[in-house]
């Protein structure tokens, strides 16, 4: 046991340990990197957590940096939930949803940041609530994960992201001192810029950075836009009337900014039935066309699933309700899916998205006449598909999470026919129409020289790709680790600077994340690729994301 690992179990309620095999099962998260932490701390309170911070701090202040990584379920795709220093993970006690409000004109829930986003929703629906915003993932989430990368859901076209919902924030700052971020009018933020603490020193320093960049924010960053690529929520912060917020800013900082350690979130009423259509067409392009008409019908989930993921799960044993028989093949399929609360509007929904569909080249399925799971196993064909069979094969979520204009959905999507072609893969794709998210992975062997090599180059030229046809490209998630190098050389240099300023006033000693948000050098990511990636920690759960 290290001195660091015994001094810290003493002071806090806790455990922490330095044991080598804990600290090999903390090294890898969702993505293909590998980072053995030097200690894993399990907090049992908030306090645990500012003690922790508080001591990280005091090292750093004498030069040595020791930094500090929260984690929750690590299912995060960019490696921001791995590090060398101090893994805090939340999952172990922090773990319980505080308060539920059930006024139906101020509904919301209290939770802490180690809660499961699925065991949430299943809470909240017993009470008629739910969590839009959750993303299939659920499952394997954890709530201050998906707050930390401001993550996006298969109905963030009708509801948002999960920032969106947050009423307020208590924060653990790299000082250790304890904050609540919400909504606050001008005379409040001037006390606030008042204080002689570190609270007041951020408040003062983030005035001030919008203050001098203003028009840079103005210019370059879209304060409705959902991209999450460094500190964007900047735009979001100082609004017209003088009110302050920093909760969109820490919000998808992916804890570089500060560690959430309790959470409010707005919810919204839920409902148990649902309406499904599926379409298949023998063209891909036909099916988006399709959906575009269908958006007019406004449904909650809107998804053009390539009939390539089909070959492949069909490859593997697994049979749908269409296609073979009649010796067609699928281009692609359709998913729909309705939720209004009025079974009434749910069937005209249906009935007018069957009359649409009548007119074109599709075979239709609906929940009526099947079994609603029989119909989400359609819409979760990547579940089976993303383990390969294949030894040594594996498909990491290197591109997963662009997003693209409507409009120009269509020049991307031959784009990236080219871009597969070009580096010999094959990228079939999942899109949420309603969002413009497009979702691809490749089949790559990880131990392949020529397979690590092709790694970084598909994230950046797939980067430069979504950059050139006006899309975002870290909408479902931050970038991390692995997507920061490629992320950053789509900003300007004045954006970089402020978003650099940001960070230094958060974290002025470098003890939140080290190398999350920040690029890495090629070599350095290289020496962090882990092999062995897989998503077989993960296998146990379904759909897989």
């Amino acid at each position: 046991m290290s001195k660091i690992t015994q001094y810290l179990n003493e002071h806090i309620l806790g455990e922490v340990t330095s044991a080598e095999s804990v600290r090999k099962q903390y090294s890898t998260d969702g993505s293909i990197l590998n980072i053995t932490p030097e200690i894993v701390s399990h907090p049992r309170v908030t306090n645990d957590i500012r003690k922790i911070a508080r001591f990280t701090w005091q090292l750093a202040e004498k030069g040595h940096i020791l930094p500090m990584t929260v984690r929750g379920c690590g299912s995060d795709q960019t490696g921001a939930a791995i590090g060398k220093g101090i893994i805090v993970n939340t999952v172990a006690h922090l773990n319980k949803i505080l308060y539920i409000n059930l006024k139906s004109k101020d509904q919301f829930v209290h939770v802490q940041p180690g809660v499961n986003l699925g065991a949430l929703n299943d809470t909240l629906s017993s009470h008629g609530m739910m969590l839009p915003t959750s993303p299939m993932s659920a499952p394997y989430n954890t709530v201050g994960g998906a707050l930390a990368n401001n993550v996006s859901s298969p109905m963030s076209g009708q509801y948002g992201q999960i920032g969106d919902w947050v009423k307020r924030l208590e924060v653990v700052l790299a000082n250790g001192d304890l904050i609540e971020t919400t909504r606050i009018s001008r005379r409040e933020l001037d006390k606030k810029k008042g204080l002689q603490t570190f609270e007041g020193e951020i408040y003062r320093k983030i005035d001030g950075i919008i203050d001098d960049n203003q028009q840079v924010i103005n210019d370059q960053i879209d304060p409705n836009g959902r991209d999450n690529t460094g500190y964007s929520g900047i735009a979001k912060v100082k609004q017209r009337d003088g009110s302050f917020d920093l909760t969109p800013l820490i919000v998808g900082s992916q804890g570089t900014l500060g560690i959430i350690s309790e959470a409010v979130l707005k919810t919204d009423f839920s409902n148990d039935e649902e309406s499904v259509v599926v379409a298949v067409f023998a063209d891909d392009k036909a099916a988006r066309d399709a959906a575009s008409i269908i958006a007019k019908e406004k449904p909650a989930v809107l998804e053009v699933i390539d009939g390539r993921l089909f070959d492949m799960a069909k490859a593997q044993g697994k049979k749908y309700p269409f296609g073979d028989s009649d010796g067609n093949s699928v281009g692609a399929v359709l998913y729909i899916s309705y939720n209004d609360f009025s079974n009434g509007a749910r069937h005209r929904h249906v009935k007018h998205t069957l009359k649409k569909l009548s007119k074109l080249p599709a075979s239709v399925l609906t929940s009526e006449d099947h079994q609603i799971e029989q119909l989400y196993a359609i819409r979760e064909v990547s579940s089976t598909v993303i383990l390969p069979e294949a030894k040594e094969e594996s498909m990491p979520p290197l591109l997963d999470g662009a997003s693209i204009p409507a409009e120009r959905m269509e020049e991307f999507l031959a784009s990236l026919d080219e871009f597969a072609s070009k580096n010999h893969v094959t990228l079939p794709t999942h899109i949420e129409v309603l969002s413009g998210v497009v979702r691809t992975r490749p089949v790559l062997q990880l131990h392949h020289v020529s397979d690590k090599q092709k790694t970084f180059k598909l994230i950046n030229d797939y980067m430069e790709l979504v950059a050139r046809h006006g899309g975002s490209y870290n909408v479902e998630s931050g970038e991390g680790r692995l997507k920061a190098a490629a992320s950053y050389v789509q900003l300007s240099t004045e954006v970089q600077e402020m978003f650099n300023e940001i960070r230094l006033t958060f974290d002025p000693y470098g003890t939140l994340n080290p190398g999350v948000k920040q690029s890495s050098d090629l070599k350095t990511l290289v020496s962090q690729l882990n092999p062995d990636y897989t998503m077989g920690e993960f296998a146990k759960y379904s759909p897989l994301k």
